[in-house]
């Protein structure tokens, strides 16, 4: 197969012109080349199925035009972490968004932070995007890398060429409360499975627009089959405490909640009102739609690119920026 490989040489040939014309051509360095002969080059690359090594390309431009995005692989997730709503729509967003502008897109997953510099010590990359790292060490981490990158949700001081892009959890939180105020309701569950980083923000939000002791919290576990035991062994406390609202900080507890409830014969909204938070397409899907707290994904990917790129540059980004979030009403509150 390596033998009967299409090389430069074979295209130049067949077009009467020099190799350097040709690599200019794959390499995307057209300024000085006719658009006659571009097209005439991609269509004899095309023609004869030449495969240029991208790879070599790439590492070899000082613009490697590759974004890599790292993922916390947290035990949570079970292994699924790109299967999370959250993690899905934020890749969704940041590929469509690099796509436009002609950008690769590259993806790990991983729960050691540590692997970071060395994933980015691979390859040329113009930029580095981080999430679910909510705390970390990012100066030394900065100091172990010669790019720019940004983290979604981070918690940590401010420091050369990062960028904390963060959204308001608190407000998110405080909005889902507010609401259920609104609706009538003088006492509320909250499900996390953990009390730090924008977990405790969402919580103390919505925390917020009750009086105190109006609020139950359920720190729950991070696997699904000790969940469901959990929620079996909480349950009948929920009914005897007289409980018919529940805010999760994610969609995705949302609706596992709202799966077991109506596993129990309990109606939604009637029987119990739930809020989550993330505004993913399940929340559109379920069996009734879900009441949630919206991030755009789509405004965030764009600001991240624009920051990267700025930093790329030599100029100065804001090290920390808070987009807003809006409740989106649905069925399963009334």
């Amino acid at each position: 197969m390596e033998q009967n490989r299409v090389r430069i040489a074979d295209v130049a040939g067949a077009l009467g012109l020099s190799t350097a014309t040709v690599s200019n051509v794959i390499h995307g360095k057209t300024g000085k080349i006719s658009d006659e002969t571009v097209k005439r080059v991609q269509q004899e690359l095309e023609k004869t199925g030449y495969i240029p090594n991208m790879a070599g390309i790439l590492l070899a431009r000082n613009n490697s035009r590759i974004i890599g995005v790292v993922v916390n692989d947290h035990v949570k997730y079970e292994g699924r972490v790109l299967e999370d709503g959250f993690v899905m729509s934020s890749l969704n967003a940041l590929c469509h968004e690099l796509n436009k502008i002609g950008y690769f897109l590259m993806i790990k997953t991983t729960d050691q932070i540590s692997e970071i510099p060395v994933f980015a010590s691979m390859w040329n990359m113009d930029g580095l995007i981080l999430m679910g790292f909510c705390v970390a060490d990012y100066e030394k981490l900065r100091n172990q890398m010669r790019i720019s990158f940004i983290v979604y949700d981070g918690y940590f001081e401010n420091c050369s060429k990062v960028v904390n892009l963060v959204i308001d959890h608190y407000d998110g939180g405080y909005q889902a409360g507010k609401y259920f105020r609104e609706l009538g309701f003088d006492k509320a569950l909250c499900i996390s499975d953990n009390y730090c980083c924008m977990d405790k923000e969402r919580i103390d939000g919505f925390c917020k627009a009750f009086e105190p002791g109006e609020t139950v919290i359920w720190q729950i576990p991070n696997t699904a089959h000790k969940r469901m035991l959990y929620y079996q062994e909480r349950f009948q406390d929920l009914m005897n405490g007289n409980i018919h609202a529940a805010f999760a900080v994610s969609d995705y507890y949302a609706l596992e909640f709202m799966r077991f409830l109506q596993g129990k014969g309990m109606l939604i909204p009637r029987d119990m009102q739930i809020i989550g938070f993330d505004d993913n397409l399940s929340c559109k899907e379920s069996n009734p739609t879900l009441t949630t707290i919206h991030q755009d994904a789509l405004l965030r990917a764009k600001t991240a690119i624009k920051c990267l790129e700025a930093m790329r540059d030599g100029m100065e980004c804001e090290a920390r920026i808070v987009l807003p979030v809006q409740l989106i009403k649905r069925e399963s509150t009334r």
